[in-house]
């Protein structure tokens, strides 16, 4: 895999060997006859073309409308809000704009077309890699795997334990790892999750014992009982209580844990304010700087009854 050539934006920004190519004519031209991918931020967007100006060095560069987006029809706000973003693009050639000053003239399509032609469609379902979250939606997280290149990471795929929200578990422009959940080779879609990176349930049960208490996140309230989150893969049931609601957080005693149930029974001790929406690093329980790839991840414990797993198939 080329993964360490084709990172999500922003990623290659701050490196020497970008800012020396960007820096100057010649460095520009240098990077067009090698095919080089490079980055820069976004200062403004012509409201009449949507054209992007990106900073560089000695001469400002253009990325028009057209070529700001490979694969997908190009939407005015997808465009205008990359104004103080980084881009990933590829020198194309230089022109003279109306005033007669020289620009370079970018294509952030055809770096897209390059990562995704020799890297993204060279992935297989259960592959690990860096991403970076871009927007959040109820339904899922779309997140940066490689050149802008857009991915969606459903709800359902961020972890075991029950949120109502992306927002709830990530933050936006968060830089993490995820595994390819699936790849559609003729639409080029690829679909991502993390929670088989947060762990089974017994690696998260072992960080609790019966007769602590610990806190937690109220994530449903249902006739039946409260589901309060101890871990992104580790939630228990409680037993009903007034006045708590979904978001809340919560000081918990562990009653019992049962893994050939996978079931922790617990009791709210107490509540205070929502959550903070400030998420801090993932913890994952692979080492996902040496481990590049899983064929499978069995979630429940094996002398559990009930089989949770996912068995990473191409398509």
């Amino acid at each position: 895999m080329s993964k360490g050539k084709y990172l999500y934006e922003g990623k290659l920004i701050g490196t020497r060997e970008n800012r020396e190519y960007i820096s100057t004519k010649k460095g520009l031209e240098k990077a067009m006859q090698e095919g080089k991918i490079l980055e820069g931020v976004v200062k403004m967007c012509d409201t009449a073309t949507l054209d992007l100006y990106v900073s560089l060095g000695e001469i400002d560069g253009v990325i028009r409308k057209e070529e700001s987006v490979y694969g997908v029809s190009v939407k005015d706000i997808a465009v205008i809000t990359r104004v103080g973003k980084a881009v990933a693009f590829k020198v194309m050639g230089f022109e003279r704009d109306e005033k007669g000053k020289e620009v370079a003239i970018l294509s952030r399509k055809e770096a897209q077309r390059e990562c995704v032609e020799c890297y993204l469609m060279d992935l297989v379902p259960g592959d690990i890699i860096p991403v970076k979250t871009t927007h959040f939606e109820p339904f899922g997280a779309f997140v940066d795997v490689g050149c802008g290149v857009s991915s969606l990471m459903s709800i359902d795929s961020i972890s075991v334990s029950r949120i109502s929200n992306p927002g709830d578990r990530f933050s936006i422009r968060q830089e993490l790892y995820a595994v390819v959940k699936s790849i559609d080779y003729e639409s080029g879609r690829i679909y991502m999750s993390t929670k088989e990176l947060f762990g089974t349930w017994e690696e998260n049960a072992k960080s609790f014992s019966v007769g602590q208490t610990v806190s937690g996140v109220v994530r449903s309230v249902e006739s039946y009982g409260i589901f309060v989150e101890l871990a992104p893969n580790l939630a228990g049931l409680a037993e009903l209580k007034d006045g708590v609601q979904v978001g809340d957080s919560c000081s918990v005693y562990i009653k019992s844990i049962m893994p050939e149930k996978m079931k922790i029974k617990l009791v709210i001790i107490d509540t205070c304010d929502k959550q903070s929406k400030t998420q801090g690093e993932p913890k994952f329980f692979i080492d996902t700087e040496t481990v590049t790839h899983m064929d499978s991840w069995r979630y429940s414990p094996k002398n559990c009854a009930r089989v949770v797993e996912t068995v990473f198939k191409s398509c």
